[in-house]
This record gives structure tokens, sequence and C-alpha cells, in this order.
């Protein structure tokens, strides 16, 4: 079968993997579409440190064709989201319905995929870039079949962790200030996850001035172009004079980290979405904490994936959660590079591969 594998020191699409059957509390899923995220890029450039050889891919959605024993809530045929989050459902964290910090679920990555006789893992206990794929029970979500799976792929990342972030983490509320820095994937659910919160004044900055009819769309306020401006962070003040009471960074710049914490008001959070690399510091005035700020990091939206993918479902039939209007681009996964290219050079907000 089909999928991308990188093998340490370059990406490429191949047609000879394996994958092997579903064992118990498992569920073989033919993937259907799958966004490309720059959580993906950031395994291939090194941003993200993964042991290769790796299938890539992590937000996507397909159809069940079988399921081990003891899985009971989907079944073949049906249509499921894809989460990462391999939870156990057993310890501690989980029990206390916070499976993004189950340690279960971080850090062993399986190798259900094989080539040449040889195993491959498996990236974010999910692999979406290939035609098959092996997740835990708890890893598939049963949506609706009327949702097209080219939308309903980009529900297991991208709007996971921002509406999440806005809804779960940083818990917005009505009326109140939001700055998001970075109009990315992961940006525009932020956004859109503020817009359906009640936030009052929601502020997008982008160096890209091309981002702002989209962040316009679902549900900025206003817009920054940081690459017009002498000082962004000036621009924010003078639509926000006291500050933001919440400003996520989506981009993983130490720089705009430090941007996100001076543009706090009294009792403002700072949320971290974006990833820089693992080693790399932030700074801050540690004066300026004592007006009750807050540095927040979030792992995946704080999510629970079984109940928020069938919420946010629910809520894109309904009207309220923009997803098609994610998908800038489709692309068949022999053009993996296209897509790419695309995502670096910000052309896309989202561009998702099929089968």
């Amino acid at each position: 079968m089909r999928g991308v594998v990188f093998d340490g020191k370059q990406v490429q699409v191949v047609e000879d993997l394996e994958i092997r059957d579903p064992g118990p509390g498992e569920v073989l899923v033919a993937i259907a579409a799958a966004g490309l995220c720059h959580s993906d890029l950031s395994v291939i450039d090194g941003t993200i440190p993964f042991p290769p050889p790796v299938v890539l891919g992590h937000e996507g959605a397909g159809v069940v064709e079988a399921v081990g024993s003891g899985v009971t809530h989907v079944a073949p045929g049906d249509h499921v989201s894809l989460s990462t989050l391999a939870n156990c459902g057993a310890c501690a964290d989980c029990d206390r319905g916070r499976p993004t910090m189950c340690r279960k679920a971080i850090g062993m990555p399986g190798q259900p995929f094989s080539r040449g006789g040889k195993p491959l893992f498996q990236f974010a206990s999910n692999s979406a870039f290939a035609e098959r794929t092996i997740v835990k029970a708890v890893q598939a979500v049963k949506i609706p079949d009327d949702i097209p799976l080219t939308s309903a792929a980009l529900i297991g990342c991208g709007v996971l962790t921002g509406v999440g972030a806005v809804l779960n983490r940083a818990r917005v509320d009505h009326g109140e200030s939001v700055v998001v820095i970075g109009t990315g994937g992961i940006g525009l659910n932020v956004i859109q996850g503020a817009r359906i919160a009640g936030a009052g004044t929601i502020v997008a900055v982008d160096a890209n001035p091309a981002k702002e009819p989209v962040a316009r769309r679902f549900g900025a306020t206003h817009f920054i172009d940081a690459s017009a401006v002498p000082d962004s962070s000036a621009a924010v003040r003078e639509i926000l004079p006291t500050g933001a009471d919440h400003a996520f960074e989506c981009v993983g710049s130490v720089k705009l980290i430090r941007q996100a914490v001076d543009l706090l008001d009294r009792h403002g959070q700072a949320i971290l979405l974006g990833v820089p690399g693992f080693k790399e510091e932030a700074s801050f005035m540690v004066s300026s904490m004592y007006l009750d700020k807050t540095i927040m990091g979030c792992r995946y939206g704080s999510s629970r994936p079984q109940r928020d993918i069938a919420l946010y479902a629910e809520l894109y039939r309904q009207g309220g959660l923009l997803l098609d209007e994610l998908v800038t681009e489709t692309y068949p996964i022999e053009d993996f590079a296209k897509a790419v290219d695309d995502a670096r050079h910000g052309r896309v907000a989202r561009g998702v591969l099929t089968f």
C-alpha cells in the first residue's frame, strides 16, 4: 500500500508498505483524507525529534475496515475521525478527565508497519499518511456519514488543538479580548474557538496580508499585518490599550511567545500552542507577572477526543464550526512534495492529502 515515509534524511511516497492485522482493542482504518500539519514538517526538519524510519501523518479520517477483540463502539463501515491521543483510559489522569496528560500516551511509538520485512515507526500513534493505519480503539471516533471526510480529517488535530485551547484550556468567556499570533491552521481554529466562546474582540496578527480575508471569515474582528507595521505590539495596543485577556502564540517562535506575554492585560493568560525547537528558551519580565498573569502550556487543546470530536462534528452540522473553509487545497498522496511546498510558503490554510 502507499504511504509517506521519512527515513531520517529524506521523505518519499512509497507503494510497498505493509501493515499487520488489528489486535485486541485496536481498529484498522482505511484513510480517505489526511491534513498536512506543521507538526509533520517539524519531524522532517528536526524540530520534533522522532525515531526513523517513520510513516508520517497524524490528522486523518476514514472508514473502519476491521476491529480487534473488545472493540464495540465502532464497526466496519463506520466513518471515523482519528485522534492522536492513545491514552490508556485507566490511569489517574485519564480518570480525572485529562487524557492529554496520560503518560502512556506519550513517547511510546509503536511499529505496526513494515517495508521489505523491516519495521517502521508510527507517528503520533496515528500515521494518517498511509492507505491504512491501526489505532487504539480510543482514538477512533465515530462521526456522521454526511460529513465530508476531507473536512472531518481536520477535526483530529487542528480543530481539537485550536478550538480546544480556547474552550478547554483558556476558558475564554463572553466579551473577553483575544489576540491570536499566527493564522495558520491552528490559529484559524483558535479564532473560531474565540468566536464560538463569544469573545468580544479578536485580533489576528500575521506577517502575510493574504491571510486577512480568511481570518475575518473565521471570526477575527481586527487583522494586523505584521509585515506592514514597525511594531505589531503597538498596533495591538491601539485596539486594546490595556492589553488582552488572552493571547495565543500559534507560530512556535520564542520572540512571539515574549510578545504574547507582553500583550497581556491584568489577569491575562498567554497560551502557547506553537512548537519552538525543543531546546529553545523564552524570557519574560518576572515583575510583570505579579498582576495575576499566567503563561499556559497546552497539549492537544486539553481535549477529550471521544467527547470533543463528536461535539465539533455536530457543531459543524449545525453551521457553527467551519471545516470546509479550512481546506484550501486537496492533493493526491503522490503530490506530497507540492503540498509541503504550499504549506511552507503559507499558500494554504490547510492542505489535505487524499487516497
